[in-house]
């Protein structure tokens, strides 16, 4: 049976091209309306009954589900808000934020929101390796993108910035300034236990890093307790074969970090480099560090993207097939270091 890619192939274009076709919802030339036709009937295309029904009554609003911190409010939250909302818009989309009732039912407000048809397409935040939300929103026939490289790379499209490459990158940074001996700073214990994408990735990374280059990188879980977080600093700045430089996944913390360490009279980077992966610019406080930058503008746009384009593709029982090893659509943010001051030769 012949699927809407089919359809988009023999008309040579895009799968939400033929949707709109389809359904009329957005103006079309003539060629490109005459060539979807003639390969509707050539291949004798019929849309899924119900896809009709859920293309005549769009939203045209995507929700993005959110889940919530038990630490209180998170930038990342409200830079990802904004980014998709002005993403959304250049489609002609609302957003609708979806968050979970409680701590213990994260994927409650977004079931409802699927079942109620309160919106046309999620994008999913938080994001695990093996995340349950997918299969309930695939058994609910509703399209979702995420925000996130998950282990199943065929569950649903996703988009990232390639957060092991990330790591990689900036323990061979501090290797070509010399340093042998590095402190990996991972994300909170919360996040590492919990799987999700951007934290499992990264300590892939450190590891890997470690393996290709021959340096020594210890990984060290980090903390929202200050207290807790600069007691493992110390028990690492105290033993015998200190670090000389740090590779951090949890830059709000920078700040204070560099404080406790001046405080022991350890000074960045004359006694220790330090760089910063996955940082808004706001976290450092104006401070001059080598960093991998979070691509909020560029995650966000391919997101909406993605999620626009699994819409179009609502009633095809076809399974993913991007000619890239049957992942589904994604984009893999390539990271880009940026040299500051906070980098030197090793001690």
């Amino acid at each position: 049976m012949a699927t809407i890619k089919d359809v988009a192939r023999a008309a040579g274009v895009a799968p939400s091209t033929v949707s709109y076709v389809l359904s009329g919802s957005r103006k079309i030339s003539a060629d490109t309306r005459t060539a979807v036709q003639a390969a509707v009937e050539e291949l004798g295309y019929h849309p899924n009954a119900g896809a009709r029904s859920l293309r005549s009554t769009r939203t045209d609003v995507l929700a993005l589900a959110l889940p919530l911190s038990g630490h209180g409010y998170l930038p990342v939250g409200g830079r990802f808000m904004y980014g998709l909302s002005e993403a959304a818009g250049r489609h002609g989309y609302l957003v609708l934020l979806v968050t979970p009732p409680g701590e213990d039912d994260r994927g409650a407000g977004l079931e409802r929101a699927a079942r109620g048809r309160f919106a046309d397409a999620a994008v999913l935040m938080g994001v695990e390796m093996e995340d349950p939300r997918v299969a309930a929103m695939r058994s609910l026939d509703f399209p979702v993108a995420l925000m996130g490289h998950p282990d199943d790379e065929s569950a649903a499209p996703w988009c990232d910035l390639d957060w092991e490459e990330s790591v990689v990158s900036s323990v061979r940074a501090l290797r070509e300034a010399g340093h042998r001996r590095m402190l990996y700073l991972a994300t909170v214990e919360e996040d590492v236990g919990s799987g999700r994408t951007y934290s499992v990735r990264g300590i892939r990374g450190a590891e890997r890093a470690a393996a290709e280059s021959g340096v020594a990188v210890d990984v060290c879980h980090s903390s929202d307790d200050p207290v807790e977080l600069y007691r493992r600093l110390d028990a690492r700045f105290d033993s015998d074969a200190p670090p000389t430089a740090l590779a951090v996944q949890h830059p709000p913390a920078i700040p204070g970090i560099l404080r406790h360490l001046a405080a022991r009279g350890i000074e960045v980077p004359r006694d220790v480099s330090l760089v910063a992966i996955g940082n808004f610019p706001e976290d450092l406080g104006g401070l001059d560090v080598t960093r991998i930058e979070l691509p909020v503008e560029q995650m966000s746009a391919a997101a909406t993207r993605l999620a626009v384009e699994a819409i179009a593709r609502v009633g095809d029982p076809g399974p993913f097939d991007d000619g890239d090893g049957g992942r589904a659509p994604h984009t893999l943010i390539p990271p880009r270091l940026i040299r500051g001051a906070t980098v030197a030769p090793a001690p």
